[in-house]
């Protein structure tokens, strides 16, 4: 089992920028690939970014050279760095984890809150 534990959210003016974090725990050797998530208020949660053992990584089009996903060599945090903020990256943020290099992620964290504002 791995736990996530997500840290960093919080209110930002827009054009602001802050660094999510995502603390694994438990089987941390089992995970390949890590992502982050987020869920707007009467949105479905859509992928933001995510990032394999080896280092590849993919980001939405609409974060793509303001969000910038990294995990350190330690393999057990995920860090998210989001520049440039604006009203419509107001959302909750997961993390999430799987154990293959595809697939559904198997391992989700709480949440952190992200709240952009004019």
């Amino acid at each position: 089992q791995v736990q996530l534990v997500e840290s960093g959210g919080g209110l930002v003016q827009a054009g602001g920028s802050l660094r999510l974090s995502c603390a694994a725990s438990g089987s941390i050797f089992s995970i390949n690939t890590m992502a982050w998530y987020r869920q707007a208020s009467g949105t479905e949660r859509g992928l933001v970014a995510f990032i394999s053992r080896g280092g590849s990584t993919y980001h939405a089009d609409s974060v793509k050279g303001r969000f910038t996903i990294s995990r350190d060599k330690a393999q057990n945090t995920l860090f998210l760095q989001m520049n440039s903020l604006n009203l419509e990256d107001t959302a909750m943020y997961y993390c999430a984890a799987r154990r293959l290099n595809y697939g559904e992620f198997d391992y989700w964290g709480q949440g952190t809150q992200v709240t952009v504002s004019s």
